[in-house]
């Protein structure tokens, strides 16, 4: 068997794709989207004729996006068995109600093109208002993949509010370790590939649910050193070079030995671990202002339909 293969035999492989072509192509089980990942969809020009459509039918550019988000994840539901992310407007990172108020809107139109909302995993930035509306949602029975996580603090806060997932970014941390110039050889001494195994390993061994699935890869390498983790969500080009891959592979995570559960992290002690952890702190805003960007771009592009 090739490595996609062998790893599909012990993780749930994810597509990291908007382009329903790919998706079609490749099969995962699941698939995720971002910002960057719809504009870069848009752009292509595939839904051309559907952002014109939409926007006779609204004439508000948000009424416009959120539709638009809609139909791309409805699209992506018809071709996959399993679930699909859908990223609420990133502008709201730091504001728990008008998060939850945008998912709640997310839902509301899955529900009117006849989707189950068990199919939707809304996203939400991990950021602790992000997180805490991922609490509410949850309440309500509306599943929440939080994102943009860098480290255990965020992750543990994400389980502390029943979070259905958790995406902890390899490719940006390892990215941020390298600016400052530490020499990373293979994957095994990846401090990106490091922490979603401390992740993974912790909630095994504390007995909590909430998934964990490693994103935002740089090579093959670092996917192979996490074989077993729950989920991977991977870009459609890495897919296609572990599919090409003849290597023998083993599962690399396991759960660690049984441990006492963590006490419930508190706001104060959320802010004390980001402040301590300069690579969180700096990759969490950048990754939100990246996403409010594309965000905006797709909102000029739709525009420029209208």
């Amino acid at each position: 068997m090739n490595v996609l293969q062998q790893l599909q035999a012990m993780t749930d492989i994810v597509a990291d794709t908007g382009n329903i072509d790919d998706i079609q192509r490749l099969n995962p089980m699941d698939a995720t989207t971002n910002p960057s990942l719809v504009l870069k969809a848009i752009q292509s020009g595939s839904y051309d004729q559907t952002i014109q459509d939409l926007c006779k039918e609204f004439t508000n550019v948000s009424d416009i996006t959120n539709a638009l988000l809609v139909k791309i994840g409805s699209g992506i539901v018809d071709t996959i068995s399993g679930l699909v992310s859908t990223e609420v407007d990133a502008r709201f990172s730091y504001d728990t109600q008008k998060t939850i108020d945008h998912a709640l809107t997310i839902i509301e139109l899955y529900k009117q093109a006849g989707i189950d909302s068990k199919r939707i995993l809304i996203k939400v930035a991990a950021t602790w208002e992000g997180i805490q509306a991922a609490k509410a949602l949850e309440a309500k029975g509306i599943h929440c993949n939080v994102t943009l996580m860098f480290c255990e603090g965020q992750a543990f806060a994400a389980a502390d509010a029943n979070a259905f997932l958790v995406s902890p970014f390899v490719g940006r941390i390892t990215d941020w370790y390298q600016a400052q110039g530490q020499k990373i050889e293979n994957g095994i001494n990846d401090p990106g590939v490091l922490s979603v195994k401390s992740i993974y390993e912790n909630f095994k061994a504390q007995g909590i649910n909430t998934i964990v699935m490693g994103a935002s890869f740089r090579n093959s390498g670092q996917i192979i050193q996490l074989a077993g983790c729950d989920k991977l969500t991977i870009s459609p080009a890495l897919l296609d070079e572990l599919a090409d891959t003849e290597l023998n592979i083993e599962r690399k995570l396991n759960a660690g030995a049984s441990q006492t559960r963590q006490a419930e992290l508190s706001k104060a002690q959320f802010d004390e671990a980001m402040k301590n952890n300069p690579m969180a702190t700096e990759k969490l805003a950048q990754g939100v202002e990246g996403f409010i960007n594309d965000q905006i771009k797709l909102e000029t592009l739709i525009q420029a339909f209208g």
